[in-house]
């Protein structure tokens, strides 16, 4: 089995597309909301962000998308993300991250 994964602003695209053609239920309402607030860029830019930092050689998809989601802008916010990965980062890689997250908001 394969994760596909979506993002936060996929999300919100996907669900406000819906929500024009029928009623949502109260899940699907919840989380178009959610999507609505948090997401702060469109789902173009978020796709070009992940591919960009997918481009990083220690990176997993996982982490690809909790970057494009939460758009960490300081060091410790990268660090959480990672927090579960089998991954040490450095100073270096951190500050990649950021500096691709910085170009796209």
């Amino acid at each position: 089995m394969t994760d596909n994964y979506v993002g936060l602003a996929e999300v919100r695209d996907m669900l406000a597309a819906e929500s024009e053609k029928k009623e949502l239920v109260a899940a699907q309402r919840s989380a178009l909301e959610h999507s609505q607030a948090m997401a702060q860029l469109s789902a173009d830019d978020i796709r070009a962000l992940i591919a960009e930092v997918r481009s990083l050689s220690f990176m997993t998809d996982y982490a690809a998308y909790k970057i494009g989601d939460i758009l960490p802008r300081y060091p410790e916010d990268v660090r959480a993300i990672f927090s579960k990965e089998r991954v040490n980062l450095s100073a270096e890689d951190i500050k990649q991250i950021i500096e691709i997250v910085g170009k796209y908001l």
